[in-house]
């Protein structure tokens, strides 16, 4: 079969740590083009451009990995489709709901495949966990998710900015996971932002839950303030009494205290073989569980200024 020709758009740390080295390693894709504003140029890109509307005038570049910070995701994203290129949107998929609706309905109208990527789905302990969680009401339910932004985000000053996103970037990792392994829909009942004095995006969260059949016990605390061992961790418990654990980001899955799954993540092998083969069937998968929360979360929640943060 003759491999799906992917142009890259914008080659920050995500696109060179993931994107890349998954592309290269997948036969069904060919690494035809990128575009840097940095004028990055990985050497198996036959076209390099710092200007992505060079890249999407190349005829054969069939897809596009949109990999920009989120404010800018909609136009280009609305571009590359109206050019005839399917499209793959990193996390999150744009900066508003309404952005994504329209991508969602324009890609329908140019009939490509637009696919919103959530990469902590494709952990095969979020699938286990979603298995055995399958039909069970929930008791309790507690999200976890510390890291210290320094680290994974040096000096990328768009993430503070209105629209970037804030501490709700890596957060919206473990919400993609509730959404995918929950039995039913959950709601944001309650919510505590708190946004540094010189910034426009929190840099920690504390978010009430609710299902249709209870509002009790369900929690997430979301921090970029955490030094020393990371922890990102779901736990969740049933009414009829058992308990499992996802741990480290959804690699590893423990029920009832024993160890059910643990691996070395593989997510982004999982979202290009997704892509692979909704190119292929000519479809669009579009997931906007995860946002919506995230939208609610700004919608209801109450405002807590905290100390200035500087990096």
């Amino acid at each position: 079969m003759t491999p799906h020709k992917i142009g890259i758009i914008g080659l920050g740390k995500i696109a060179q740590d993931q994107h890349l080295p998954v592309i290269r390693a997948n036969s069904n894709f060919e690494l035809l083009a990128v575009s840097s504003q940095r004028g990055i140029a990985p050497e198996d890109a036959r076209y390099s451009f710092q200007d992505y509307r060079d890249l999407l005038g190349l005829k054969d570049v069939e897809a596009v990995a949109i990999c920009t910070p989120p404010q800018v995701r909609h136009h280009i994203a609305r571009e590359a489709l109206l050019a005839g290129k399917s499209v793959l949107l990193e996390k999150p998929p744009a900066a508003t709901l309404s952005e994504l609706e329209d991508l969602r309905q324009l890609a329908h109208k140019v009939g490509k495949t637009l696919f919103t990527t959530w990469h902590s789905q494709y952990n095969k302990a979020v699938e286990e966990a979603k298995k055995a969680l399958a039909g069970w009401s929930i008791k309790r339910l507690q999200v976890t998710w510390k890291e210290d932004v320094r680290h994974w985000h040096p000096g990328q000053q768009w993430i503070w900015a209105a629209g970037g996103f804030g501490v709700f970037d890596p957060g919206i990792n473990a919400l993609s996971i509730v959404t995918r392994i929950m039995p039913e829909p959950v709601f944001i009942k309650a919510a505590n932002l708190e946004f540094p004095a010189n910034r426009d995006a929190p840099i920690a969260a504390t978010l009430q839950f609710q299902t249709g059949h209870t509002d009790g016990n369900l929690q997430a605390v979301f921090d970029w303030r955490q030094t020393g061992p990371q922890s990102w961790d779901i736990e969740v418990e049933t009414e009829a009494g058992f308990a499992l654990k996802l741990a480290h980001g959804g690699s590893c899955l423990e029920i009832d205290g024993r160890l059910v799954v643990k691996e070395e993540p593989a997510e982004y092998q999982g979202i290009y073989r997704r892509f692979d083969a909704l190119l292929t069937i000519g479809r669009s998968e579009v997931d906007d569980a995860p946002f919506r929360l995230v939208a609610d979360a700004f919608m209801v929640g109450k405002r807590v200024q905290v100390e200035a943060f500087e990096e």
